[in-house]
């Protein structure tokens, strides 16, 4: 008799995980968009994500009245433990912020667009401060209003659109048309050096320490097409000379695209993007390239429409 009471108990157990997995997975597209969008990599998005389903699975799911929000809220708070753990530049204290420049319609205050804050955010995204970037991209590209952004961040709702002018303002700050150009020119030369197998033009275009990342789906992918001409790739390579190995003779059926604003580089095959090639560069060298083809980095990406993905935040 108790052995079937506690076997049924486990079933019942069994059951509300597989259900509470199941409302997880429905949300966790947008969770990974959000913290790729605050962390600046797919692989620490994926480590965020997955913090926040252990914690998920540690709380008591029956009392969680909202799951969206609640998600949101652990999300972004993993992504600030995690820039926090990351960088060592101290954090300006809510109550010394500026006050916010000029009244309601100033520039610091109007929401960028969304090509113009994927661009920014790929330039600067290192001098922000964690509760600057996440008040920011909840705001302008998620479109929750201060009232909701207050609480994720432990602020209040003056002290929220504080820190989003804030990081508005120093983006605003970068030149998107000369950054755009500059990656453009980069990007054409990177994939023009590629195909022609000119090896020491690609030598002359990567950072001597670059680093190459391929997600699974991706080496997969490429291991599967080497004989039509698909890179080599690893999980992880480092260094111009393997790099620059990798893609020498390569990259025929890639082209330059415009994700949101933010140049990169695709596999399109059949109208459908299988791989993007995300590629960093600073002063005209190639420092990190990243390779996506999971679904879920992918979606995760900027979009092409200029929409937001929240639509427009109401700031009552």
């Amino acid at each position: 008799m108790v052995e079937n009471v506690e076997k049924q108990d486990r079933n019942e157990q069994g059951s509300e995980l597989e259900a509470l997995a199941q409302s997880f997975l429905a949300h966790r597209p947008r969770l990974h968009a959000i913290a790729q969008r605050a962390l600046g990599s797919p692989w620490s998005a994926d480590d965020a994500v997955q913090e926040t389903w252990i914690r998920l699975q540690r709380a008591d799911a029956a009392a969680i009245e909202d799951l969206q929000p609640w998600l949101t809220t652990v999300v972004s708070r993993v992504c600030i433990d995690l820039i926090r753990r990351s960088e060592r530049r101290p954090e300006v204290p809510a109550e010394e912020l500026p006050p916010e420049p000029g009244g309601p319609g100033d520039l610091a205050e109007d929401v960028l667009r969304t090509e113009e804050l994927a661009l920014a955010m790929h330039v600067v995204l290192d001098s922000l401060g964690p509760l600057e970037r996440l008040a920011v991209i909840l705001h302008d590209v998620f479109a929750l209003p201060y009232s909701q952004i207050a609480p994720i961040l432990d602020r209040t709702p003056t002290a929220a659109r504080q820190l989003a002018s804030r990081a508005r303002a120093r983006l605003s700050e970068v030149d998107a048309a000369a950054v755009r150009q500059q990656q453009e020119g980069v990007i054409e030369a990177f994939l023009a050096a590629a195909r022609e197998g000119d090896f020491g033009g690609l030598l002359q275009l990567l950072d001597p320490e670059i680093e190459l990342r391929s997600d699974a789906a991706a080496v997969e992918a490429a291991a599967a097409a080497l004989a039509d001409g698909a890179p080599p790739l690893a999980p992880m390579m480092e260094g111009s000379d393997a790099v620059a190995r990798v893609f020498s003779g390569r990259m025929h059926d890639v082209a330059r695209i415009d994700l949101g604003g933010l140049p990169a580089a695709a596999y399109i095959r059949e109208r459908e993007m299988q791989a993007v090639y995300l590629i960093h560069s600073r002063r005209g060298l190639i420092t990190r390239i990243e390779v996506l083809a999971d679904p879920e980095h992918l979606a995760a990406l900027p979009r092409g429409d200029g929409q937001r993905p929240g639509g427009r935040a109401q700031d009552a």
